[in-house]
């Protein structure tokens, strides 16, 4: 602990220490690691922010993960984060961070916190961080009206106040409040030596979805070559390059094969993008679901 302890610490200094960036640079950090892949750019970006990512770490640690383990999964949400940014939104990129490094802590705290896994829907993962503070919330508030909530009552008001299933309530409380405990231990003595293990629902992939999701996958590429069917040659060879390849060409290299500058491939792929989205919304499809 005492290694840990001094790695906190040292990390903790060197971020402290770390520029303060304002929008502008920060913006052009941005556009550097987007459209040229500038590993200088990131490196800045990241490093600049990195003490956003540590003050968030430091709020999970009464989850009892090291912090050493904290600090790396909210470091990975930071890099995603930085993978993800898109400077033309028009928002701050610490503001955008701020959701990914969230999402990669807690993923990482629901994945150790049983042998089992805890939750992974939205309102598991919302009970998960939220329900002993809102029990204790709901118990004071009771204690003061001079009331007294059973088991019952007091999941009923957790359910409605977190805005989730009376069932998920229950479920939670109980992974919560125990242990974890052997798969092939039998139920009860009435059930004939049954498993908890056989009352797991297979997560696997079924037939019937992966016909559901190959038939999705075809009608999403039908939609998005009709879309492109809107563009003249050069906002089609745009996108192909910029967004359909492995490894996306930055906007230097295409301004340098048709002419242009990186500033006008730039307003040609939004140009191309906005094309393609009043071809989808005119036959009531979610442009956003297929545009990013």
């Amino acid at each position: 602990m005492a290694l840990d302890h001094t790695t906190d610490m040292s990390l903790s200094r060197r971020a402290m220490k770390a520029e303060l960036l304002d929008a502008e640079t920060e913006l052009s950090l941005a556009y550097a690691w987007r459209d040229d892949r500038n590993e200088q750019a990131l490196h800045r970006l990241v490093t600049a922010y990195m003490r956003l990512a540590i003050s968030m770490a430091s709020k999970y640690r009464r989850y009892g993960a090291p912090m050493n383990d904290l600090i790396q999964e909210a470091g990975l949400g930071l890099m995603k984060a930085a993978e993800k940014f898109d400077p033309d939104r028009g928002v701050r990129f610490s503001t955008y961070a701020v959701w990914w490094i969230k999402a990669s802590i807690q993923d990482y705290v629901m994945r150790n916190w049983s042998m089992v896994r805890t939750g992974s829907t939205s309102s598991q993962k919302a009970l998960f961080f939220n329900m002993r503070r809102v029990q204790a919330q709901l118990e004071r508030e009771a204690m003061g009206r001079g009331d007294t909530l059973d088991k019952h009552q007091l999941h009923q008001l957790i359910a409605t106040e977190v805005g989730v299933p009376l069932r998920d309530v229950e479920m939670m409380d109980g992974r919560l409040s125990g242990s974890d405990f052997s798969l092939n231990a039998t139920q009860s003595v009435d059930d004939e030596g049954r498993e908890w293990i056989d009352t797991i629902e297979d997560d696997g992939a079924q037939a019937a979805e992966t016909v559901e999701e190959a038939r999705d996958r075809e009608t999403l590429r039908r939609w998005l070559v009709q879309a492109m069917g809107a563009l003249n040659d050069r906002e089609t060879l745009i996108v192909k390059e910029r967004k359909l390849r492995d490894a996306p060409r930055t906007l230097e290299s295409l301004g340098e094969e048709l002419g242009l500058s990186k500033e006008r491939v730039r307003q040609l792929e939004a140009a191309a993008f906005k094309k393609m989205r009043k071809h989808l919304e005119s036959r009531g499809v979610a442009a956003s679901e297929l545009l990013h």
